[in-house]
């Protein structure tokens, strides 16, 4: 399974908490992540994540590629719909995708549960 994790600053601290509680789960995937979130999660849980450019510096972008050439199964990305974000056109974009690539995107932490929960529940 090839998951990207993506975070906005003010979430990152949730796609932590997340990654621990699926731990287990994503220990057996291909991780892929923006620069700052990859980086916490190597760091923190010590998981082994291939780290893109940041989000605003074009790191939603190469997701998006890999994901519109097949190299992407689903997308964890934590938005905060609170703040502004300077990159929204990257972000819209990835998002656009994964819909026209029938890619699975959860942009929240109760949808982002759900969804590595059904996962792990198929696979183990």
């Amino acid at each position: 399974m090839k998951i990207a994790l993506i975070a906005h600053d003010r979430k990152k601290d949730d796609m932590v908490r997340l990654a621990q509680t699926f731990i287990a789960f994503l220990q057996t995937s291909e991780l892929m992540a923006t620069g700052t979130t990859g980086g916490r999660l190597r760091r923190e849980l010590g998981l082994d994540v291939e780290c893109l450019l940041s989000g605003p510096l074009g790191g939603d972008l190469q997701i998006g590629a890999r994901l519109a050439v097949g190299e992407v199964d689903v997308v964890i990305f934590l938005r905060d719909p609170m703040t502004p974000q300077p990159h929204e056109p990257d972000i819209n974009a990835l998002v656009r995708a994964c819909d026209v690539h029938n890619v699975p995107c959860a942009t929240n932490q109760a949808g982002a549960s759900l969804l590595l929960r059904q996962l792990t529940s198929q696979t183990g």
